[in-house]
């Protein structure tokens, strides 16, 4: 259960290296029912601010997540992640990470420079910082969710592979996801249209094969996530879209 939340965040993916993000608009926020087996086990929050961040136009990002009802008497989570997220490249300039999972806490900032692909590690327990080498358009698992929804539809045709560096913690992970198909996906809202899209993760960790994650995102201009579904070392997780508001196209469920 430890580090269910943290998986979720994780789910979320990008491909390439610039983008604008122009599908997404100020005030959105998504909402997540999260099941473990059998087990309601929390809940997760995706919202969206216009703001600037050194002068220029940024998305502010903030994902809370949290176990529920009985699974939160025995193992109590709350985290939070920020990023401030260019809205003219789509590239995260400053992320945190600040996580209670049971007994263990995190509290991690990233500051990203572009421009000689270095970062700013700080670990804010401790107080100390450290210069990292980076990589050509990395994102953080926040603004790599958001790059994901601005891209074309060209770019996420059937069959297509991408890959992509996403800076997770305070590691750099390679990814790269296949988009599998078109399905039709059953909702509280009803029924909708969604490319079933299979990112291969790191095995052995947190998930039970390299394969044992798939993501179903709205079939539209939106790219919505409607259903996660994971297969982890220990049990199955499932994340679920609960609510949403203020997304920039229609969602189009049908009954």
């Amino acid at each position: 259960m430890r580090k269910i939340l943290s998986v979720l965040a994780a789910l979320f993916f990008a491909l390439g290296f610039s983008q604008k993000l122009d599908n997404i608009q100020s005030g959105e926020e998504l909402n997540y029912r999260i099941h473990y087996g059998l087990l309601n086990a929390g809940t997760a929050t995706l919202t969206t601010l216009q703001t600037t961040y050194k002068g220029q136009p940024h998305f502010y990002v903030r994902g809370y997540g949290k176990t529920t009802g009985a699974v939160r008497a025995f193992f109590k989570v709350e985290d939070v992640y920020e990023s401030f997220i260019n809205t003219n490249t789509g590239l995260p300039s400053f992320y945190v990470r600040n996580v209670k999972e049971g007994g263990y806490t995190q509290h991690l900032e990233t500051v990203f420079n572009h421009n000689n692909q270095t970062l700013i590690l700080t670990d804010k327990e401790t107080n100390v910082s450290k210069n990292l080498n980076s990589v050509k358009g990395v994102q953080d698992m926040l603004s790599a969710f958001y790059y994901l929804r601005s891209l074309d539809r060209s770019d996420l045709k059937v069959g297509s592979v991408k890959k992509l560096n996403v800076w997770i913690d305070d590691e750099m992970f390679p990814f790269q996801l296949r988009v599998a198909g078109v399905e039709n996906v059953r909702t509280k809202f009803g029924t909708i249209s969604a490319l079933k899209i299979v990112p291969q993760v790191i095995s052995g960790r947190v998930f039970k094969d390299k394969e044992g994650v798939t993501l179903w995102v709205t079939n539209d201009r939106n790219y919505v996530p409607v259903l996660i579904q994971a297969q982890l070392a220990v049990g199955s997780l499932k994340a679920s879209i609960d609510s949403y508001k203020n997304v920039k196209y229609p969602l189009n469920f049908s009954r």
